[in-house]
């Protein structure tokens, strides 16, 4: 009896078994998962839904990028070499240099060298002298100077050339330019031309300056004449030149008669040489007593024919 009881469930265990195995591949061929599968496993991670793309915003052109640098007083090196190469352009346009290659090359020997001692010396730097008898210098943002043939006659040597030629570095280094064309006029009139449809970059520049001699006779407060003359006396030292040479250029223009046309337009643009003089002697008091003597390179300078 004991042994008919245990065949039997014996026989109900494997007919159950044989059951669950029919109803698994039945399952499998709908597609269904197990019952015991499909109570215990997690359903897989459904893929967060991503946003829409957004259409790109069309770039901004390059005439208004660099007005925007310019009205934010945020320019780049290369927005700020742009504008005075432009500046620097118009006015070799009204103005021609001195058709001498071995002067030309002279006082960029110079000035490089002078510049190297500012604290902008990887610009890339270019001096010129232009052919106009006036007595004169000019600087254009991104390190481009002029001095004008009239001038460079003055000078007896060296070390002259290198303290005019430190003024000049001092308002590029300084931005003087750049923060003239930031006052309220130039920022009134960039405002206006943001938007507009430009030619390009050019016509941009041109809008806002003018004609190249036009920005550089308009001329520079006098507090930024002072700190030029400054830093022109401090670079041409630290270049190893006579620090007073800029002092002496200055004395020596002063005793240019005011009715001279020749310093009309540097004595409308610039205070008196006089006053620089003075401000120049109270700025520096005996701070260059101790100061080692530097060259003045007279036998060396270029004579212009």
């Amino acid at each position: 009896m004991k042994v008919r009881i245990a065949v039997l469930l014996a026989c109900m265990a494997v007919s159950a078994q044989a059951g669950d195995i029919d109803r698994f591949f039945k399952d499998l061929l709908k597609g269904k998962r197990p019952a015991e599968q499909q109570q215990t496993m997690a359903p897989p991670p459904q893929p967060a839904p991503q946003p829409a793309p957004q259409p790109a915003a069309p770039p901004e052109r390059p005439a208004d990028q660099l007005l925007r640098a310019l009205m934010s007083g945020n320019m780049s090196v290369e927005e700020e070499r742009r504008i005075g190469e432009k500046i620097a352009g118009n006015f070799l346009g009204a103005v021609k240099l001195v058709p001498d290659a071995n002067l030309q090359r002279y006082v960029n020997l110079v000035g490089r060298w002078v510049a190297l001692q500012s604290d902008r010396p990887d610009l890339a730097w270019h001096f010129g002298v232009v052919d106009t008898d006036d007595i004169n210098a000019f600087a254009s943002p991104g390190g481009y100077i002029f001095l004008t043939k009239g001038l460079y006659r003055r000078l007896g040597n060296e070390a002259e050339l290198a303290g005019v030629l430190g003024h000049e570095i001092g308002h590029v280094i300084r931005k003087h330019h750049i923060k003239v064309m930031q006052q309220s006029q130039f920022i009134a009139l960039g405002a206006s031309l943001l938007g507009r449809k430009m030619k390009d970059e050019n016509q941009l520049i041109q809008n806002l300056i003018g004609n190249g001699a036009e920005i550089m006779s308009r001329g520079l407060d006098k507090e930024s004449e002072f700190e030029a003359d400054r830093v022109g006396m401090v670079l041409a030292a630290r270049a190893g030149y006579d620090a007073f040479s800029l002092p002496k250029v200055l004395e020596d223009i002063g005793h240019v008669s005011d009715q001279d046309s020749r310093v009309a337009l540097l004595f409308k643009t610039h205070p008196h040489p006089r006053d620089r003089f003075d401000r120049l002697a109270e700025a520096v008091g005996d701070r260059l007593d101790n100061l080692p003597e530097g060259k003045t390179l007279g036998q060396r300078f270029y004579v212009l024919r």
